[in-house]
């Protein structure tokens, strides 16, 4: 991570990464450079990190890819979002959305 960036917290990336491409199909370092933008430079996802991750949810049908050429004329596999992916999306969404609830309710708790 750099300087600038947070870690993310584990089970995260797949939830990120689904978000990403759900905005619209995305080369891989455009998934990377997507999630930096969205979360206003406060996180960085590592490369390493990152392309296991898109096999993976490509491999469970959450996200499908397709050849094409890249801003610079290279050819770049690029990702979007499946029925199945914008499913998991919801659901993971969700699933935050409570357990952040649950994490801010006990870190509130008083003595």
């Amino acid at each position: 991570m750099g300087e600038k960036g947070n870690d993310v917290l584990q089970g995260t990336l797949d939830m990120l990464i689904l978000k990403a491409v759900s905005l619209g199909p995305l080369h891989g370092y455009g998934v990377l450079l997507r999630i930096q933008q969205i979360s206003g430079e406060r996180l960085a996802i590592q490369q390493g990190s990152l392309y296991p991750a898109l096999y993976r949810l490509e491999h469970q049908g959450a996200i499908a890819s397709e050849w094409g050429e890249s801003e610079n004329n290279r050819k770049a596999k690029y990702y979007e979002l499946t029925n199945l992916g914008r499913s998991r999306l919801n659901e993971e969404t969700e699933k935050w959305k409570r357990m952040s609830g649950i994490i801010g309710d006990v870190l509130a708790a008083k003595a």
